[in-house]
């Protein structure tokens, strides 16, 4: 059963050696995100588990000790999902970029409170589907937590990179509404299309979040919510 989840943004730049001299303008986020983290660790959980949105090779599941690299973003930092179970070979398949950024938040976080896995969900996946995966992720274990990686439209700035699209705005809020108040209902009605055309890396992810809170009656609350480079980004804690 669901009994906490954080859900965050995803972009490698909250990663301080990939965004460089760029760091302190997330520096709001990364704090909520800690925040965030803490009432996970506060609902003790017997299984975390981080899901975001991933490309074709990046999707389905990533056990405990799973490995990701900043390389792709001129970094050379390697971050892991926990480590691997005594006795086991280390994971070969690499992290997808989502759960990479989830990976490093833990380490940041020095999170110790439970086993740690990884779900890598595709950016297009219907809802019903999503709302599936969640549902059986909240079964994996007794006390389930999930940190749900994913970010709002991309279109809210002349430079943000989907450019300028007037729909993002109204979007956006819809989604920080339904976060921060654990609306299921708003999250499962989030417009699959709309989210693609607006670049919102967040909804399957959001949606798989409402899949896996059905029936467990968390309240929510949404502690960052901006779009510094344009992109909207937005933390928020189940409890």
């Amino acid at each position: 059963m669901l009994v906490a989840a954080a859900v965050c943004p995803c972009p490698p730049l909250l990663v301080p050696e990939v965004a460089e001299g760029a760091g302190p303008e997330l520096d709001t986020a990364r704090a909520a995100c800690l925040d965030a983290l803490g009432v996970l660790a506060a609902a003790e959980p017997d299984l975390l588990i981080v899901t975001g949105p991933a490309g074709p090779e990046g999707r389905g599941p990533f056990p405990q000790g799973s490995a990701g690299s900043f390389a792709g973003f001129g970094v050379g930092r390697t971050v892991r999902l926990g480590d691997a179970p005594a006795g086991s070979p280390a994971p070969e398949r690499a992290l997808p970029a989502s759960l990479a950024v989830g990976a490093w938040l833990l380490e940041h976080a020095r999170w110790a409170a439970a086993p740690v896995e990884g779900l890598g969900v595709a950016e297009p996946l219907a809802a019903g589907r999503c709302l599936t995966a969640g549902a059986d992720l909240a079964a994996r274990a007794e006390r389930v937590a999930l940190l749900v990686m994913g970010d709002g439209s991309a279109c809210r700035t002349v430079k943000a990179p989907g450019y300028l699209d007037e729909r993002a705005v109204d979007f956006d809020a819809a989604a920080a509404r339904a976060l921060g108040n654990a609306d299921l209902t708003a999250l499962k009605a989030l417009d699959e299309s709309l989210a693609y055309e607006l670049k919102a890396s967040g909804r399957a992810p959001w949606q798989v979040l409402a899949g896996a809170a059905e029936g467990a009656g968390l309240d929510g609350k949404l502690l960052y919510e901006d779009a510094p480079y344009g992109v909207g980004y937005m933390v928020a804690a189940w409890s």
